[in-house]
């Protein structure tokens, strides 16, 4: 079977790649390799990935309209894993077009292929950033999540309505997955875990915003890895109870699903700061700030449904993550 799996270079698609390439699928990963984050850190997963032989990859932009159809005709996708996108909530406040390029132009492209060359199923990246200005804990696939506050939440709720309209018009199998602050080795250097571990190292201060009045249900990568995995291989039906009169969000008279994907246990951002001192064996300098404009206080992932459908439920505890994650941080940089 061969899958293409988009944002490969990137920190989940490497390791989704990585496990499928060893389960013997054959993988071809799309990256644009671009500058959001140190690029290094993609070109060193990639060389990971191309030590297999059932790894091809292929460097081109998702936005590119000649360039995506010609993808899918050549290699005849019988699953596609869409995680490229531009990510970050801040960063959308300094360059909103990027986002409408890679997560609206660029996911209209995938759909598009998917449609013409009938790929059997389509799991897409969303995000708990759709959640906005929900406050009911935890978080479930069945709310309204009307209300983004930031055009990175935007963008994602964006993908689960155009999803579901190809759904609907081409019977394409989607299923939309809501990641809740994925980290681990390998991790983005715009995440909290990874800015605060180089700060301590390096003795400088780390940005501590709402005053460390937060929490995030942090999930480690190996919990999401095994999550995607289980979904790609379970193809959504047409649900037969769905009704207009009362309309479930999360699934639907075609076969389109939305499920949350995280840890289901929420910690506090200065629990997770006092684990990372913990194994650094140092003490953070915290500067303490308002919240960010965008942000939100808290998330916590209702995940029962993909526990019912799909086998999931995470493993990891947060203290062996972020060790794991210090581990190759040095190891790494050489710290």
């Amino acid at each position: 079977m061969t899958q293409l799996i988009t944002g490969a270079a990137g920190f989940i698609g490497f390791h989704l790649s990585k496990q499928l390439l060893e389960q013997g699928e054959t993988v071809v990963g799309l990256d644009n390799l671009n500058d959001y984050y140190d690029p290094q850190l993609k070109t060193d997963r990639l060389k990971i990935l191309r030590d297999y032989d059932n790894f091809v990859f292929e460097k081109g932009e998702m936005a590119d309209r000649e360039f995506m159809p010609a993808l899918f005709e050549k290699y005849g996708f019988e699953k596609v894993t869409n995680l490229a996108a531009q990510a970050g909530v801040r960063y959308s406040l300094k360059n909103p077009h990027s986002y409408v390029d890679s997560n609206l132009v660029g996911f209209t492209n995938i759909l598009e292929g998917c449609r013409h060359t009938k790929v059997e199923h389509l799991v897409f990246a969303s995000s708990s950033s759709v959640y906005g200005a929900n406050t009911d804990m935890p978080f479930s696939v069945h709310q309204n999540v009307d209300h983004p506050v930031s055009l990175y939440a935007a963008s994602k709720k964006a993908n689960e309505l155009m999803a579901h309209a190809y759904s609907h018009l081409y019977g394409l199998p989607v299923t939309g997955l809501r990641f809740f602050t994925v980290y681990g080795p390998w991790g983005r250097p715009d995440m909290a875990l990874f800015l605060f571990t180089k700060a301590i190292l390096e003795g400088k201060p780390i940005n501590v915003f709402n005053n460390g009045d937060m929490q995030r249900d942090f999930t480690y990568i190996d919990d999401i890895i095994q999550g995607v995995a289980k979904v790609l291989d379970n193809i959504p039906d047409p649900d037969p109870d769905w009704s207009g009169d009362d309309p479930d969000p999360a699934t639907s008279y075609t076969p389109y699903r939305l499920y949350n994907i995280g840890n289901n246990k929420p910690v506090k951002l200065l629990k997770f700061i006092e684990l990372i001192e913990e194994a650094l064996g140092m003490k953070a300098e915290k500067n303490m700030l308002p919240m960010q404009a965008g942000d939100v206080p808290a998330t916590y992932a209702d995940i029962d449904d993909l526990a019912r459908d799909a086998g999931y439920w995470p493993r990891t505890l947060v203290e062996d993550g972020v060790r794991n994650f210090i581990n190759w941080y040095r190891e790494y940089y050489k710290v």
